[in-house]
């Protein structure tokens, strides 16, 4: 099997590594040279996004990962879709966000739940969805759509914060996150380019949707340090980007990836992800199991 990634990013690349020892090769996009040199070293083959080289890969992929985010459209549709449509590729994976549900007050969602996106991000999302599932069905490809919910992992989490003195608690009361370890998103992916199924849309997050704060003061605890002080999100300082997080209150349900993709979370709550990496730093200190 051969895969080609379009944005080998933080997401993808951890899928890179932890499943590359499946495919018989693993090639992707991204922007600098410097960074296609260093992924070189890793095994990765990695060229330039508008290089000659992404059409001679494709002619030979068997599936196609794609985790570039979008403009008004998206990037790859618009530069590759003749190339994609002739290539032997057989299932299309393509990253995207639960914030295409918008704002729901707090409320439950699943697969089946308007989009309602809120930012112009989440529009363009909701928009290269559609995009992509349209261009399945007129080419006789499977697309699996991935909605991630919030990031966490080695290198980018609440510990990390915590240790660089950046983390914040910052109060909107009733405001919740689901949350997804990359390692699970990985798990997602790989079940994605599996899946027996049609083209569908798939939630990828925890069991458990919790406050932000909550997740830095189990942090702290975990690391032995007293969590930052409570700063009310009307007082907050913040980027637009972070303000516009808070602007989305939603719990996401997670069945289909459970019953349909058959994904078993390895990190089901931040609690367990957030321990499981606290043993990974060069001081580990959580000793105890998380609930």
């Amino acid at each position: 099997m051969k895969l080609f990634v379009f944005g080998l990013g933080y997401s993808s690349l951890a899928f890179a590594r932890a499943y590359g020892s499946r495919f018989a090769q693993i090639c992707g996009s991204v922007r600098s040279p410097e960074k296609a040199a260093s992924l070189m070293g890793e095994g990765i083959h990695a060229v330039l996004f508008d290089g000659r080289d992404v059409a001679e890969y494709l002619k030979t992929a068997d599936f196609l990962l794609v985790s570039i985010p979008p403009r008004e459209n998206d990037p790859t549709l618009t530069r590759y879709s003749s190339e994609i449509a002739a290539a032997p590729i057989s299932t299309i994976v393509y990253l995207s966000t639960i914030g295409v549900y918008g704002n729901q007050d707090g409320g439950w969602v699943d697969e089946n739940t308007a989009v309602e996106p809120y930012s112009e991000r989440s529009r363009h999302r909701a928009t290269v969805e559609q995009q992509w599932l349209s261009f399945g069905a007129a080419h006789g490809k499977k697309v699996i759509i991935l909605r991630l919910a919030g990031i966490y992992g080695p290198g980018q989490n609440a510990l990390e914060n915590l240790l660089s003195g950046t983390a914040k608690r910052i109060i909107k009361p009733g405001q919740v996150f689901n949350r997804i370890h990359v390692d699970d998103i990985a798990a997602a992916i790989w079940a994605g380019l599996n899946f027996q199924g049609q083209s569908g849309i798939f939630n990828v997050t925890d069991d458990e949707p919790a406050p932000p704060q909550d997740v830095v003061t189990f942090a702290a605890n975990l690391l032995k340090m007293p969590p930052p002080p409570e700063v009310a999100f009307e007082q907050a300082q913040m980027s637009d980007m972070a303000r516009s997080f808070y602007a989305k209150n939603q719990r996401v349900r997670n069945v289909r990836l459970r019953k349909e993709l058959g994904v078993d979370l390895r990190y089901p709550t931040y609690r367990k992800g957030v321990t499981a990496l606290s043993r990974a730093l060069p001081n580990g200190v959580a000793n105890r199991e998380p609930d």
